[in-house]
């Protein structure tokens, strides 16, 4: 079988939260078979970046964006104001060598995170304000024609997914 999907390793119930609470599971029946079937490439890019579990809240800092953070001229900073930035980089890079190397289309990434929000991502001021925006390996997958949906479009990533076996 060929690997068409790459999912945020939570979004299947793994327990890599910052918090170390256990993701809330998106796993449907179609999920599960082509989980089963090989066919989806499941990645927490915060631990492959070496960020720990459990690890402090992270935001992109107040007024700076992905991109930012991608062009060094950003951070993604804890809550204790540590410089966590490295760690965002690097496993935006790792999940985009995983894209590469199964010739992956499809994300589906989770919505709000510093790492996988496709649309929204914290203001940066840990207040819990949610602003628009991408996380770090959203914007880095995005950039390099991969198509980033996030758990609430499931069902569209999936016919996106339809689309390109036709």
């Amino acid at each position: 079988m060929t690997v068409k999907l790459l999912m945020s390793a939570c979004l299947i119930g793994q327990c890599c939260r910052y918090d170390a609470q256990n993701g809330k599971s998106i796993v449907t029946p179609r999920l599960h078979k082509m989980l089963n079937n090989g066919e989806v490439a499941v990645i927490c890019p915060e631990l492959a970046g070496g960020l720990g579990v459990p690890r402090d809240p992270c935001e992109i800092e107040a007024g700076k964006t992905a991109a930012d953070v991608l062009a060094g001229s950003g951070k993604v900073i804890s809550i204790k104001s540590e410089d966590k930035t490295e760690g965002f980089v690097k496993g935006a890079q790792a999940t985009l060598e995983l894209i590469r190397k199964y010739s992956i289309k499809t994300a589906i990434l989770k919505e709000d995170s510093p790492s996988c929000g496709v649309h929204r991502v914290h203001s940066g001021a840990f207040d819990k304000a949610l602003v628009e925006g991408r996380g770090v390996t959203a914007e880095l997958l995005s950039r390099n024609g991969v198509c980033v949906f996030s758990e609430d479009e499931l069902e569209s990533a999936l016919q996106y997914i339809d689309t390109l076996a036709q």
